[in-house]
């Protein structure tokens, strides 16, 4: 390997004739222009910047409904500015191609108002003390009169989010995707979600750097799954070309990307599915569960 692509510590463990890939498939910023830019106000948190895909403003029927998919970003990602659009795993969902195959879907990327130290770590970000006025951007969208069901999704600290706005808001959702977190509710909570009827599409990949998921997650699914959740947990996280993730930012985190994959509709690049579960990928499950 190059310098600039040193070999995981996790490579030994790749089975033959597997190889790894160092970039997703798709190229960020291709459609940031889509998206309007709105501030709401909010003393606890200051003002928090959000971005709108509005899918009746590029062509969608005025006289139809549409999901709202709230994209939580993870930490560190809102320091990116509009570039979070892509980070947080949401820009392609306001493609024509995305939004063809949901059957249109407003795109909702918020910003915490991340900062760090003189160290460069990072001090601020999302928290319990966002869940309300997150919860108010979603109404605001609503008031649209457009739309009709209500997602959150995220990775990492977004997925700890969308878990938790899950929680704490189980009126709002209609669907829920959690990803690549170490959190998972507790069985009481978990069945609150369920007697809701929010439908679950949890994932994560086994070789997750930031957990473990024999630990973490492995005594948990079983719960899960009894209560109806779909539950995603590829042994290994792979990109469009079918090769092993690998990402380098500072440390080694490809296996922790999966918000990548979800963002190329869990598919890969020759149309096959990531999870045979989901022929059309999440733009598929997320239009299934806007139809029952």
């Amino acid at each position: 390997m190059s310098e600039n692509h040193p070999v995981p510590e996790w490579a030994k463990y790749l089975p033959e004739g597997a190889f790894i890939s160092y970039l997703p498939s798709y190229v960020g910023g291709k459609f940031f222009d889509l998206f309007d830019e709105f501030t709401f106000p909010c003393a606890e948190t200051g003002d928090i910047t959000y971005y709108v895909y509005d899918p009746v403003k590029h062509g969608a029927s005025p006289s139809g409904k549409y999901p709202v998919l709230l994209w939580l970003h993870g930490a560190t990602n809102g320091l990116n500015g509009k570039f979070c659009i892509c980070n947080c795993g949401g820009e392609l969902f306001a493609s024509p191609e995305y939004q063809r195959e949901t059957g249109g879907a407003y795109v909702v990327v918020p910003l915490a108002n991340e900062k760090t130290d003189e160290n460069g770590k990072l001090t601020e970000t999302f928290s319990e003390k966002y869940f309300n006025p997150l919860k108010g951007i979603v109404e605001r969208v609503q008031e649209d009169g457009h739309v009709n069901k209500a997602f959150a999704m995220g990775g990492s600290l977004g997925g700890w989010m969308t878990w938790k706005m899950a929680e704490k808001f189980p009126k709002l959702f209609n669907g829920i995707i959690p990803i690549s977190t170490d959190y998972v509710p507790t069985d009481g909570r978990l069945e609150n979600i369920a007697r809701h009827k929010i439908a679950v599409y949890f994932t994560l990949g086994q070789h997750d750097e930031t957990l473990d998921f024999d630990k973490d997650i492995r005594p948990r699914i079983q719960k899960m799954e009894e209560l109806g959740f779909m539950c995603f947990f590829p042994e290994w996280v792979k990109n469009g070309d079918g090769g092993v993730a690998s990402l380098f930012y500072g440390w080694e985190m490809g296996q922790h990307c999966m918000i990548n994959q979800v963002q190329a509709n869990l598919m890969y690049d020759d149309g096959t599915p990531y999870d045979p579960r989901l022929p059309n990928g999440i733009c598929g499950w997320i239009k299934d569960v806007c139809t029952k």
